[in-house]
């Protein structure tokens, strides 16, 4: 089952737990790549990564917010120069190894191809590149409420996320949760969000989140093996085969006594 988003849409901008979620979420982001840290970068989103990106958009050399078709598009961000668009779910309109950090949200639980999903995902990630999956927490309240994006499609373990990835070649940086308030419209909740957030990071065994989120890198094997040695040729080989150059002053005084 695909998000729609016309209702994506609506959580993240005109509901107020929405826009609670946003910037938990953002403010979660930030805090592993700081904008300044991305300074000439491209920085793509896919799924409905769109209102996290936004703090990249004057430091980054690129950001692209990639929407898949069953889900639909929208242009982003307002008032600016277009940088979403929509693609198929396994063909990114993106140059292989051209992106330095990507952000799923909303993306995984609902693919129809996961395993597929993350071959492209690995695809367009350059060498050392980052990743950043948020889906469901499938032992928290948010995946169990239809009442936000977060009930839908599946849920996952932290175990199961980071299996998901490691069948794709990703490798497995830091993994850590948001979103410890309960998926409720109630003014106290929604006001005392970062201070649930905050305690949440201290007692993760207490108090379960509601969305596991995991950094990946994809890390490129030096070529190894007999038929990959390089060979770097030596000095003398430069010198045409002469192992045993003489001076000049040395060949002159042979040829003087060579009629001897």
């Amino acid at each position: 089952m695909h998000h729609d988003v016309y209702e994506l849409r609506k959580f993240y901008y005109t509901r107020a737990l929405g826009r609670v979620v946003q910037k938990v979420l953002r403010d979660r982001l930030t805090a592993i790549w700081p904008p300044e840290q991305v300074q000439g970068m491209t920085v793509a989103g896919y799924g409905f990564a769109a209102p996290l990106l936004r703090p990249y958009l004057a430091r980054a050399r690129r950001v692209t917010a990639l929407m898949p078709g069953p889900q639909g598009v929208m242009a982003w961000p307002a008032g600016m120069p277009n940088c979403s668009v929509l693609c198929e779910e396994t063909a990114w309109p993106l140059d292989t190894g051209s992106v330095d950090r990507l952000v799923l949200l909303h993306a995984l639980e609902t693919a129809d191809h996961p395993a597929a999903l993350m071959e492209e995902a690995l695809r367009v990630l350059g060498p050392g590149g980052r990743m950043l999956i948020m889906v469901p927490n499938r032992a928290g309240l948010w995946a169990r409420s239809d009442a936000t994006p977060f009930g839908f499609g599946r849920s996952f373990t932290a175990s199961q996320l980071e299996a998901q990835a490691r069948e794709a070649g990703f490798v497995t940086e830091r993994t850590g949760a948001a979103l410890y308030i309960p998926p409720s419209d109630r003014r106290f909740w929604l006001k005392s969000a970062q201070m649930w957030e905050r305690t949440g990071a201290r007692i993760s065994q207490v108090l379960v989140a509601g969305v596991v989120l995991t950094e990946f890198s994809k890390q490129v094997q030096a070529p190894a093996g007999r038929g990959q040695r390089v060979r770097v040729p030596s000095p003398l080989d430069v010198l045409g085969g002469i192992s045993r150059p003489q001076p000049a002053g040395q060949r002159a005084g042979r040829t003087a006594r060579d009629p001897q």
